[in-house]
């Protein structure tokens, strides 16, 4: 699979605008992807945000398994405030906001004491398509933010009234650098990097190949593969069980990878975490 590289334009003014807005922030909501957690740190961010609080937030906890967990606990061990979540569950609302009034909780006394009733703002940001704009609609109660499944579908810096707070919705960001090209596959696997630069075969042999290793029994039971010695071997199987076959015998290659990859965004291969807490022990949030 060839080197992963993308960083639009737009990204570069938008961590700008960010950096100029830092100081009208009390913290930072950081959306993570729950199946990814590592991969969808971007500590570039970290850069911007300076001293502010943090809040790490493990979105789509519900296409995660039980490793989510283990980051939780992670973070949480390195004095990190996080949660799990699912941005489509409206319980999630609540979970959110305790921990947002947890943060500002001695701030806020500070300026009761004072006579003050102020409200406590908070950027929201993260990699592309980790679900910032449905939580930010959560918070809401109402569709405000930008939704959708393409990377990059927010543009701009914009503030929302969400009830006691105001939040800052942010476009996704990338690190300009991928060092890590393991990560960055799984970012391409989850949707974050947009799909028109990706080799669409690559990424659908390399995430069977990935599978394989940790979920076998995923793959035995959405699509009857039993032999992982070859990723091709796999991919050709996926084919022939859904029946992308052209006249004449030939693999349709194309629909096969649109189905692998699609099947794993949308939880229907098994609850997957890429990532695997004990190897992370020393990573520097």
């Amino acid at each position: 699979m060839k080197r992963i590289q993308w960083f639009p334009g737009h990204m570069t003014k938008a961590m700008r605008d960010m950096e100029a807005k830092r100081d009208l922030c009390d913290g930072v909501i950081c959306v993570l992807d729950a199946r990814a957690p590592i991969a969808t740190v971007n500590k570039n961010l970290k850069k911007i945000f300076g001293e502010k609080p943090i809040l790490y937030v493990l979105n789509k906890a519900d296409l995660s398994d039980g490793k989510v967990d283990g980051f939780l606990r992670l973070f949480e061990s390195k004095g990190k405030y996080c949660v799990k979540c699912d941005s489509t569950n409206i319980s999630t609302k609540r979970i959110l906001l305790q921990k947002l009034n947890a943060i500002t909780e001695e701030k806020r006394a500070r300026a009761q004491a004072k006579g003050l009733n102020r409200t406590f703002r908070f950027m929201v940001a993260g990699i592309p398509n980790t679900g910032k704009s449905t939580i930010v609609n959560l918070l809401s109660g109402q569709k405000r933010a930008k939704t959708g499944d393409k990377a990059g579908v927010t543009r701009d810096v914009r503030w929302l009234k969400c009830g006691a707070f105001d939040l800052l919705d942010t476009p996704g960001t990338m690190p300009p650098s991928f060092d890590n090209q393991d990560l960055a596959k799984h970012l391409a696997y989850i949707g974050s990097i947009n799909d028109d630069i990706l080799d669409m075969d690559d990424v659908a042999l390399e995430l069977l190949g990935e599978l394989a290793q940790s979920y076998p029994e995923c793959l035995t039971e959405r699509y009857g593969i039993t032999d992982f010695s070859e990723n091709l071997g796999m991919y050709e199987a996926v084919c022939k069980r859904r029946g992308f076959i052209f006249r004449g015998g030939e693999y349709d290659y194309e629909r096969g990878a649109k189905a692998i990859v699609d099947d794993f965004r949308k939880g229907r291969i098994g609850k997957i975490c890429l990532e695997n807490p004990a190897d992370y022990q020393d990573f520097d949030f």
